[in-house]
């Protein structure tokens, strides 16, 4: 598991730390099943606290990316397909927002906007 800390970053680090091992999750690098390191294990290696480890790993299972065995550590869950369409749809959501910020910020209209987009789509399909 790969995780980076940015403290030049404006989100909280459990929220980064959420997010990574939300998107191992979802792209199949962390498989259902696979054991996560423990939370102090995680702590120690990202040097954080161990409440801010805690609290990722919290997210991570009320939104059902993670599951918790007493006395034997947290697991990655199955994968439900709708939650993972679902979680691409926010992402997706959250990515289409900050562009039309940024299009807003330097004069860029609707037009210019899908132009640009379906260049992108024809070059990446």
């Amino acid at each position: 598991m790969n995780i980076l800390i940015s403290n030049v970053n404006d989100k909280p680090i459990y929220e980064q730390i959420y997010t990574q091992i939300r998107n191992q999750i979802l792209s199949g690098a962390l498989p259902p099943g696979q054991a996560l390191p423990s939370i102090r294990a995680l702590a120690k290696d990202l040097r954080v606290s161990v409440i801010t480890t805690k609290r990722a790993y919290e997210e991570l299972e009320k939104a059902g990316y993670l599951y918790t065995v007493p006395a034997k550590g947290s697991y990655v869950a199955e994968k439900n397909t709708q939650l993972v369409r679902e979680a691409y749809l926010t992402q997706i959501e959250e990515h289409m927002t900050e562009i039309l910020s940024l299009a807003d910020s330097c004069g860029l209209g609707e037009e210019e906007l899908l132009q640009m987009f379906r260049l992108l789509y024809e070059t990446h399909a």
